[in-house]
């Protein structure tokens, strides 16, 4: 059975946020803390928080982590 539209969105919406939100922080945490983390730390940021999100929503909307696709 497939989820409803709103689940769906919901998962995609919630993935984004969690995105944009981890991303951002870890690209202001390098900048305030002079270089703490480096672009290979903010790059591992971003693709640990994208695996998170296709495994903890994959199920319910394709985990294409954008609420306009779904």
């Amino acid at each position: 059975m497939k989820p409803s539209l709103a689940r769906r969105a919901g998962a995609e919406a919630f993935a984004a946020f969690a995105l944009v939100f981890a991303g951002c922080g870890a690209v202001v945490t390098d900048t305030e803390y002079d270089g703490a983390l480096g672009s290979v730390g903010i790059s591992l940021v971003f693709g640990l928080v994208i695996m998170a999100m296709v495994y903890a929503t994959g199920h319910l909307s394709g985990a294409h982590i954008n609420p306009a696709v779904t």
